[in-house]
């Protein structure tokens, strides 16, 4: 038994809000494994909320080694768990569960099931309104499954008479939808991603209650939302050596306060998981890392978190006020004037400017060596326009909401080509297309930028042509021109007829302006590869990165995964 998680179970820590999570959690568990040999780190077993929570935790224990050789702890991530790996040992769970179906085939699936019941909802869909549908559909399902809820009873208590019509058709919609949806995944043989983790999590919770592993187990950073994660932590927490560390627990609330905190509150997740494990706030023991004499950091954290009071605990907030400063005295400090150094307000006259506010502080923070910055925002639009602005210096800004495939270089001639399916002779297109450092067409880089400056001088200028053979046309009415180059003309008529033989393969599978998904998928692939063939056949990067994977993961289950599900318009 480690010092650290000697004390009574069940063991449950906080790391302050404005402490590092992961670089105190690495160095309380490093400090207090290390010196039990080399094994005793990597033999612990810690469980993080996401993949990305566990690749900054693993970064972190590399940081708190201070160069030397370690073996991190097994770290895993709880949203992400497979009965055939750690945590579990083989054979662990006597449960049988069906493989999860593939998310892409769950959106056809789900797009299928929609399109099956138009009559039902009394409208036509196309393509893009039952996508939207199913997509709706699908973030219901998982609410309940994740909530481990049945919506059927709460269905049924709606009174049909008291509801408006389009309600009424929302109704009858979600009552068929819950009957069929259980049972088209009965006949495909597999289960929702959601109610696979929940059982998942469930199995795992009643094994180690039986038989509580003796090893150290550390579930870090989740404020248990789900049901079954809840369960989970509890078990972990009264495990021999297990432990639960809480994300910025507010602890220094007062208990009046802290009894008007609701779901919508900062720590309305954080409560019900209290709650739910029968733990008391005081119960909840500072991690050891995080007891430093932080107090810029530590009066912030309590500003912040008087500010956040319910509302219904506001009353007295000029008592709060007087009760802060008298804190504050005794360390010779103004609480609320120490809590606010250092910080700013800025009010912008658009997102543009926000986004550059923003962008120019993140960047000078890089001035200082050591020094890291983040920014927090509830809005992905901003979050890009300030990812673009760095991009612009060459610095890259790692976003925990990922990044979009329309902006890295495949997924912008993905979405060019798929513009060309429509409008193959728009120019903006087609010489954005032409400029893209993916296409080559079979031609060196001369060759290439030679017949691309002839065509967009000769060829894309003026008035816009309809057809490839009005461009064609275009171009032969210059040849007698003699104030053209020499060559130039014959050049851009080759790259017209390059384009245009690449491009056309896009219009093989619409039919009546319509394909299906897998066989529009399988064009746009085959369009991109003959654009960005060399002279050698190579493609070069065109699939390589995490971008051209993410790309050609997506397309390959368009064409694999989209069986039955409607055809699709070229126009969008």
């Amino acid at each position: 038994m480690i010092p650290l998680l000697a004390g009574a179970e069940p063991r449950w820590f906080n790391i302050p809000a404005h402490r590092p999570f992961v670089h105190d959690l690495a160095r309380g568990l490093f400090d207090a494994l290390a010196p039990l040999g080399p094994q005793a780190l990597s033999q612990a077993v810690v469980l993080t909320p996401t993949r990305r929570g566990a690749r900054a935790l693993a970064d972190a224990f590399i940081a708190a080694a201070g160069g030397r050789a370690v073996l991190p702890p097994q770290i895993r991530p709880l949203g992400d768990l497979d009965e055939g790996e750690p945590p579990f040992e083989p054979g662990e769970l006597a449960i049988d569960l069906p493989a999860a179906i593939d998310p892409l085939r769950r959106r056809f699936e789900l797009i299928a099931l929609v399109k099956g019941h138009e009559k039902q909802l009394g409208r036509d869909l196309d393509a893009s309104a039952a996508l939207e549908l199913a997509d709706a559909l699908g973030s219901f399902l998982d609410s309940l499954q994740i909530e481990e809820v049945s919506a059927r009873h709460g269905l049924a208590d709606l009174v049909t008479a008291d509801l408006a019509e389009h309600w009424r058709v929302s109704r009858e919609f979600l009552e068929t939808a819950l009957t069929a949806w259980p049972a088209r995944l009965h006949e495909l043989g597999v289960v929702d991603v959601s109610q696979r983790r929940v059982a998942l999590l469930r199995a795992l919770a009643e094994s180690w209650d039986r038989r509580p592993p003796e090893g150290v187990l550390i579930a870090a950073g989740s404020t248990g939302t789900a049901p079954a994660t809840a369960d989970l932590l509890t078990v972990i927490a009264r495990a021999p050596q297990g432990a639960v560390i809480l994300p910025g627990l507010d602890e220094s609330l007062a208990e009046k306060a802290w009894a008007q905190v609701g779901e919508q509150h900062p720590q309305g997740a954080m409560k019900r998981l209290l709650e739910r494990a029968g733990v008391a706030r005081r119960d909840v023991l500072l991690w050891p890392a995080s007891d430093t004499l932080d107090t810029a950091g530590r009066w912030r954290r309590r500003v912040i978190n008087e500010a956040l009071r319910p509302a219904e605990a506001t009353a007295d907030w000029l008592t709060v006020i007087e009760t802060l400063r008298a804190e504050g005295g005794s360390d010779g400090v103004d609480p609320i004037a120490e809590g606010l150094k250092g910080l700013s307000v800025v009010t912008a006259r658009g997102e543009e400017e926000a986004a550059t506010v923003a962008a120019l502080l993140l960047r000078e923070a890089l001035e200082v060596p050591g020094q890291t910055a983040a920014l927090v925002a509830p809005d992905q639009t901003l979050a890009r326009r300030v990812a673009a602005k760095l991009a612009r210096w060459g610095v890259g800004a790692d976003s925990s909401a990922g990044s979009a495939l329309a902006g890295c270089r495949c997924g912008g001639l993905a979405a060019l080509v798929a513009k060309a399916a429509n409008d193959p002779l728009d120019p903006v297109t087609l010489l954005a297309i032409a400029k893209h450092p993916f296409v080559r067409l079979g031609l060196g880089p001369e060759a290439l930028d030679r017949r691309r400056a002839a065509l967009e001088l000769h060829g894309l200028r003026g008035p816009r042509k309809t057809t490839w053979q009005a461009l064609e046309a275009h171009l032969r009415r210059k040849a007698s021109d003699a104030r053209i180059e020499p060559g130039a003309i014959e050049e851009a008529l080759r790259f017209a007829a390059q384009l245009r033989d690449a491009l056309t393969r896009l219009q093989t599978p619409y039919a009546d302006d319509t394909a299906r998904p897998a066989e529009a998928a399988r064009s746009l692939a085959q369009t991109m590869e003959a654009l960005a063939a060399d002279e050698r056949g190579d493609t070069g990067d065109l699939w390589a990165g995490h971008g051209g994977e993410a790309l050609g993961r997506l397309l390959s289950g368009l064409m694999s995964e989209s069986d039955g599900s409607p055809a699709v318009s070229r126009r969008g």
